[in-house]
């Protein structure tokens, strides 16, 4: 059983000095011993702190990140980036599509992030056909996760409709295609296929894209898999997804899932922008995860989630990179709180109390993550996955900092190259010094699938 030694950790209940960790083979924390010998052990040399889980990701987005930033004379809005997506798709492959998600995981694992959720819906072909192999796509996912060492929880995606009206699907949505009976075929089979240390759980895309009955007996069907597996949903992003509900429902698109659902623990609810503060609390009140993404959301102009009053009802949330414009887990907190004080005009809210800001973010979302994605992950402690990031002492960013003022500085100080030196996911170094030791032939295929994908 292989032992590291580190200066200084961030246990649950605080900061602990001479830590001796013990791993097993699985990569789970098997003991925590502060005020240990280094001796025999394997020096971290830097302040460890949990890793970071990415709750959500759309794996292709990588590719086509920074293609859409062209402006109009109408104005550009997330629905005229979603047709730059559309054209995007007529040509991506099964072998593009795992090349870019190895790419992007060595980069997620860089950026902080030890856990991905992939919320996976492109199944099909370009002509909208199943695969022969109907996991082509999903199954490139797994393998680029298990490549790249980044820990995963795979979310195959039910798609069925254009919008509220049951609209079918045109155009790039077909290759999304997807029904209650088909998506959970495709759910037990990657539940056959996937490695044990592998979540896979379900996401019905959104109100929009899938009728309240189809929801409910995919759900069920579910259940009858896995009664923990994740759910995840978008919900909210856009004032014209919620004004497109009232209109076809009568209600809002939060408070139509909660009237409709059994929302629990167990269900992520992907931005959750557009609410009211009423549906904000009782959002909160479900014990639900709420997923931000907050570069993503300020890139495609969505608009700027409740965060305060959630904190203030109890909400539990976590971060992810979406359509990929910044895979640094930092900048994601940096810009949810930054977001907050623009609206408020105030530096630390009250719902902070005295608290360290930076500390409290990056503590509160490795633990949502963790449970959005149902893997035990997001302490330091025994029984959980040995996901730690170490951090650079001697970075200046964080020069002179101790505690949770280093949490702080990691959070808030943008000072050039990352202050993350060493990244380990379930128990292997996946990020030595910076680098990955794959990641010259991962970049080299990503490349030759760009150059592929973008030639006239």
């Amino acid at each position: 059983m292989p032992s590291y030694f580190a200066e200084a950790v961030r246990l649950p209940n605080g900061w602990a000095l001479d830590v001796r960790l013990h791993v097993d083979a699985d990569g789970i924390i098997a003991a925590v011993e502060p005020g240990a010998s280094a001796a025999g052990a394997e020096r971290l040399s830097g302040p460890v702190i949990p890793g970071m889980p990415n709750l959500h990701s759309h794996a292709f987005q990588r590719a086509m990140a920074g293609l859409a930033e062209r402006g109009s004379h109408t104005g550009d809005t997330f629905w005229t980036w979603r047709q730059t997506m559309y054209r995007f798709l007529e040509r991506l492959t099964p072998e593009d599509n795992r090349a870019i998600a190895c790419q992007l995981y060595v980069e997620m694992l860089k950026g902080g992030y030890t856990t991905v959720g992939e919320f996976h819906y492109l199944h099909n072909d370009p002509q909208g056909h199943a695969y022969m192999d109907p996991a082509s796509m999903a199954s490139g996912i797994l393998s680029a996760a298990q490549e790249a060492g980044i820990g995963l929880t795979l979310l195959p995606v039910l798609y069925m409709t254009g919008s509220f009206d049951g609209r079918p699907l045109v155009g790039g949505q077909r290759r999304f295609a997807h029904t209650p009976d088909s998506v959970l075929r495709l759910t037990e089979k990657l539940l056959g296929e996937a490695p044990p240390e592998v979540r896979v759980g379900l996401a019905p895309h959104s109100l929009r894209a899938v009728p309240l009955d189809a929801m409910r007996e995919a759900l069920a069907g579910l259940d009858a898999l896995d009664r923990h597996a994740p759910i995840h949903i978008h919900v909210a992003e856009q004032p014209g997804e919620v004004a497109d509900c009232l209109a076809a429902s009568g209600k809002r698109s939060v408070e139509l899932l909660l009237d409709s659902m059994d929302v629990t623990p167990r269900w992520t609810l992907i931005h959750a922008t557009h609410m009211t503060e009423a549906e904000t609390r009782r959002a909160a009140a479900t014990g639900a995860t709420v997923g931000l993404c907050p570069s993503t959301e300020a890139n495609l102009g969505d608009g700027l989630f409740q965060f305060l009053t959630f904190l203030e009802a109890g909400g539990a949330f976590g971060i992810g990179t979406d359509s990929h414009v910044s895979l640094d887990a930092r900048e994601e907190l940096r810009w949810l709180d930054y977001g907050q004080r623009l609206r408020s005009g105030k530096r630390a809210m009250p719902v902070m109390g005295d608290a360290h800001v930076g500390a409290r973010l990056w503590l509160a979302a490795v633990a949502g993550g963790a449970r959005s994605l149902g893997h035990a992950t997001g302490h330091i402690t025994v029984g959980h996955r040995a996901d730690l990031l170490v951090l650079d002492p001697d970075h200046p960013s964080l020069a002179g900092r101790e505690g949770d003022q280093l949490l702080d500085a990691l959070v808030f100080v943008n000072a050039g190259a990352s202050p993350i030196r060493h990244v380990m996911a379930r128990g292997r170094m996946v990020i030595a010094d910076g680098r990955h030791p794959d990641e010259e032939a991962i970049a080299a295929r990503y490349r030759a699938a760009l150059s592929r994908l973008l030639a006239e």
